[in-house]
Protein backbone atom coordinates (compact mmCIF):
# COMPACT_ATOMS: atom_id res chain seq x y z
CA UNK A 1 0.00 0.00 0.00
CA UNK A 2 2.80 2.41 0.92
CA UNK A 3 4.66 1.73 -2.34
CA UNK A 4 1.49 2.37 -4.34
CA UNK A 5 0.85 5.61 -2.47
CA UNK A 6 4.42 6.80 -3.02
CA UNK A 7 4.10 5.92 -6.70
CA UNK A 8 0.94 8.05 -6.87
CA UNK A 9 2.70 10.96 -5.16
CA UNK A 10 5.80 10.71 -7.34
CA UNK A 11 3.82 10.22 -10.53
CA UNK A 12 1.44 13.10 -9.90
CA UNK A 13 4.30 15.41 -8.89
CA UNK A 14 6.15 14.47 -12.07
CA UNK A 15 3.07 15.00 -14.22
CA UNK A 16 2.44 18.45 -12.74
CA UNK A 17 6.10 19.29 -13.26
CA UNK A 18 5.87 18.26 -16.91
CA UNK A 19 2.73 20.35 -17.45
CA UNK A 20 3.92 23.49 -15.65
CA UNK A 21 7.59 23.23 -16.65
CA UNK A 22 6.92 22.77 -20.35
CA UNK A 23 4.47 25.67 -20.16
CA UNK A 24 7.09 27.94 -18.61
CA UNK A 25 9.74 26.92 -21.14
CA UNK A 26 7.32 27.39 -24.02
CA UNK A 27 6.29 30.81 -22.69
CA UNK A 28 9.92 31.91 -22.53
CA UNK A 29 10.89 30.62 -25.97
CA UNK A 30 7.78 31.14 -28.12
CA UNK A 31 7.88 34.95 -28.16
CA UNK A 32 4.20 35.26 -27.32
CA UNK A 33 2.95 32.79 -29.94
CA UNK A 34 0.25 30.95 -27.98
CA UNK A 35 -0.20 28.26 -30.65
CA UNK A 36 3.48 27.30 -30.32
CA UNK A 37 3.19 27.41 -26.53
CA UNK A 38 0.21 25.05 -26.55
CA UNK A 39 1.88 22.75 -29.07
CA UNK A 40 4.99 22.45 -26.90
CA UNK A 41 2.92 22.03 -23.74
CA UNK A 42 0.67 19.34 -25.22
CA UNK A 43 3.54 17.38 -26.79
CA UNK A 44 5.54 17.40 -23.55
CA UNK A 45 2.46 16.25 -21.63
CA UNK A 46 1.89 13.45 -24.15
CA UNK A 47 5.46 12.20 -23.70
CA UNK A 48 5.42 12.63 -19.93
CA UNK A 49 2.15 10.77 -19.46
CA UNK A 50 3.27 7.92 -21.69
CA UNK A 51 6.50 7.36 -19.78
CA UNK A 52 4.98 7.85 -16.31
CA UNK A 53 2.12 5.40 -16.89
CA UNK A 54 4.47 2.90 -18.54
CA UNK A 55 7.05 3.05 -15.75
CA UNK A 56 4.69 3.27 -12.77
CA UNK A 57 1.87 1.14 -14.14
CA UNK A 58 3.31 -2.03 -12.59
CA UNK A 59 2.92 -0.38 -9.15
CA UNK A 60 0.19 2.26 -9.40
CA UNK A 61 -0.33 5.02 -11.96
CA UNK A 62 -3.80 6.48 -11.58
CA UNK A 63 -2.33 9.97 -10.96
CA UNK A 64 -5.80 11.47 -10.88
CA UNK A 65 -8.42 11.59 -8.06
CA UNK A 66 -11.22 11.39 -10.63
CA UNK A 67 -9.74 8.17 -12.01
CA UNK A 68 -9.29 6.81 -8.48
CA UNK A 69 -12.94 7.63 -7.76
CA UNK A 70 -14.00 5.62 -10.79
CA UNK A 71 -11.77 2.73 -9.74
CA UNK A 72 -13.51 2.82 -6.37
CA UNK A 73 -16.92 2.67 -8.04
CA UNK A 74 -15.67 -0.21 -10.18
CA UNK A 75 -14.51 -1.96 -6.99
CA UNK A 76 -10.90 -2.09 -8.15
CA UNK A 77 -9.66 -0.24 -5.06
CA UNK A 78 -10.98 0.01 -1.51
CA UNK A 79 -12.36 3.05 0.29
CA UNK A 80 -9.11 3.38 2.23
CA UNK A 81 -7.02 3.19 -0.94
CA UNK A 82 -9.15 5.85 -2.58
CA UNK A 83 -8.71 8.25 0.33
CA UNK A 84 -4.98 7.65 0.63
CA UNK A 85 -4.38 7.82 -3.12
CA UNK A 86 -6.34 11.07 -3.33
CA UNK A 87 -4.34 12.60 -0.49
CA UNK A 88 -1.01 11.56 -2.00
CA UNK A 89 -2.05 12.76 -5.46
CA UNK A 90 -2.99 16.20 -4.11
CA UNK A 91 0.22 16.40 -2.11
CA UNK A 92 2.20 15.29 -5.15
CA UNK A 93 0.60 18.02 -7.25
CA UNK A 94 1.67 20.67 -4.75
CA UNK A 95 5.20 19.25 -4.61
CA UNK A 96 5.39 19.20 -8.41
CA UNK A 97 4.36 22.85 -8.65
CA UNK A 98 6.80 24.02 -5.98
CA UNK A 99 9.73 22.05 -7.43
CA UNK A 100 9.05 23.31 -10.95
CA UNK A 101 8.74 26.94 -9.87
CA UNK A 102 12.08 26.60 -8.09
CA UNK A 103 13.73 25.01 -11.15
CA UNK A 104 12.76 28.02 -13.23
CA UNK A 105 13.94 30.54 -10.60
CA UNK A 106 10.42 31.60 -9.63
CA UNK A 107 8.91 31.94 -6.19
CA UNK A 108 8.30 28.40 -4.89
CA UNK A 109 4.61 29.24 -4.52
CA UNK A 110 3.06 31.95 -6.67
CA UNK A 111 -0.73 31.88 -6.81
CA UNK A 112 -1.94 31.90 -10.40
CA UNK A 113 -3.98 34.87 -11.59
CA UNK A 114 -4.94 33.43 -14.96
CA UNK A 115 -8.73 33.40 -15.27
CA UNK A 116 -10.34 30.31 -16.77
CA UNK A 117 -13.99 31.03 -16.02
CA UNK A 118 -17.03 30.24 -18.13
CA UNK A 119 -19.78 27.72 -18.74
CA UNK A 120 -18.11 26.63 -21.97
CA UNK A 121 -14.90 25.82 -20.07
CA UNK A 122 -16.74 23.85 -17.40
CA UNK A 123 -18.60 21.95 -20.10
CA UNK A 124 -15.26 21.27 -21.80
CA UNK A 125 -13.92 19.78 -18.58
CA UNK A 126 -16.97 17.55 -18.24
CA UNK A 127 -16.45 16.25 -21.77
CA UNK A 128 -12.67 15.94 -21.42
CA UNK A 129 -12.87 13.98 -18.18
CA UNK A 130 -15.75 11.76 -19.33
CA UNK A 131 -13.84 10.79 -22.45
CA UNK A 132 -10.67 10.17 -20.44
CA UNK A 133 -12.54 7.70 -18.23
CA UNK A 134 -13.98 5.93 -21.26
CA UNK A 135 -10.51 5.68 -22.81
CA UNK A 136 -9.00 4.26 -19.61
CA UNK A 137 -11.73 1.69 -18.97
CA UNK A 138 -12.05 0.52 -22.56
CA UNK A 139 -8.35 0.30 -23.46
CA UNK A 140 -6.48 -3.03 -23.39
CA UNK A 141 -4.24 -3.01 -20.29
CA UNK A 142 -1.01 -3.07 -22.31
CA UNK A 143 -2.12 -0.06 -24.33
CA UNK A 144 -3.43 2.19 -21.56
CA UNK A 145 -0.26 4.33 -21.47
CA UNK A 146 -0.25 5.22 -25.17
CA UNK A 147 -4.03 5.55 -25.32
CA UNK A 148 -4.26 7.94 -22.36
CA UNK A 149 -1.22 9.97 -23.44
CA UNK A 150 -2.52 10.26 -27.00
CA UNK A 151 -6.00 11.24 -25.86
CA UNK A 152 -4.76 13.98 -23.50
CA UNK A 153 -2.37 15.28 -26.15
CA UNK A 154 -5.27 15.58 -28.57
CA UNK A 155 -7.70 16.96 -25.97
CA UNK A 156 -5.42 19.94 -25.36
CA UNK A 157 -6.52 21.04 -28.82
CA UNK A 158 -10.15 20.04 -29.19
CA UNK A 159 -11.44 21.31 -25.83
CA UNK A 160 -11.84 25.00 -25.00
CA UNK A 161 -10.36 24.41 -21.55
CA UNK A 162 -7.24 22.62 -22.92
CA UNK A 163 -8.35 19.50 -21.06
CA UNK A 164 -7.14 19.64 -17.46
CA UNK A 165 -9.30 16.54 -16.74
CA UNK A 166 -7.60 15.95 -13.40
CA UNK A 167 -8.48 17.53 -10.03
CA UNK A 168 -4.97 17.00 -8.64
CA UNK A 169 -3.25 18.60 -11.63
CA UNK A 170 -5.78 21.42 -11.51
CA UNK A 171 -4.92 21.92 -7.83
CA UNK A 172 -1.20 21.98 -8.61
CA UNK A 173 -1.65 24.57 -11.34
CA UNK A 174 -3.12 26.99 -8.79
CA UNK A 175 0.36 27.45 -7.34
CA UNK A 176 2.23 28.61 -10.45
CA UNK A 177 1.41 32.01 -11.93
CA UNK A 178 2.56 31.00 -15.39
CA UNK A 179 1.15 29.94 -18.78
CA UNK A 180 -0.52 26.82 -17.37
CA UNK A 181 -1.81 28.40 -14.15
CA UNK A 182 -5.42 28.77 -13.06
CA UNK A 183 -6.98 31.20 -10.60
CA UNK A 184 -7.95 29.42 -7.38
CA UNK A 185 -11.70 30.05 -7.53
CA UNK A 186 -11.86 29.06 -11.20
CA UNK A 187 -10.06 25.85 -10.27
CA UNK A 188 -12.87 24.88 -7.91
CA UNK A 189 -15.38 24.97 -10.78
CA UNK A 190 -12.98 22.93 -12.92
CA UNK A 191 -12.68 20.28 -10.22
CA UNK A 192 -16.45 19.98 -9.82
CA UNK A 193 -16.83 19.65 -13.59
CA UNK A 194 -14.14 16.95 -13.66
CA UNK A 195 -15.84 14.92 -10.94
CA UNK A 196 -19.16 15.17 -12.77
CA UNK A 197 -17.47 14.25 -16.05
CA UNK A 198 -15.84 11.18 -14.48
CA UNK A 199 -19.21 9.94 -13.21
CA UNK A 200 -20.86 10.52 -16.59
CA UNK A 201 -17.97 8.80 -18.35
CA UNK A 202 -18.32 5.76 -16.11
CA UNK A 203 -22.08 5.57 -16.68
CA UNK A 204 -21.65 5.83 -20.44
CA UNK A 205 -18.91 3.18 -20.41
CA UNK A 206 -21.13 0.80 -18.45
CA UNK A 207 -24.01 1.39 -20.86
CA UNK A 208 -21.95 1.07 -24.03
CA UNK A 209 -19.51 -1.70 -23.13
CA UNK A 210 -21.35 -3.75 -20.53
Amino acid sequence: MLKKSIAELFGTASLVSVVIGSGIMAERLAAGNEAIMLLANSFATFLGLFFLITVLGRISAQLNPAVSMVMLFEKKISNAQFLIFGLFQILGALVGAVVTNFMFDLDPISLAQKSRYGVNLWFSEIIATAMLIIVILSSPPKKVAIMVASYIGAAYWFTASTSFANPAVTFGRIFSDTFTGIYVFDALYFMLAQILGAILGLLFYRYLFK
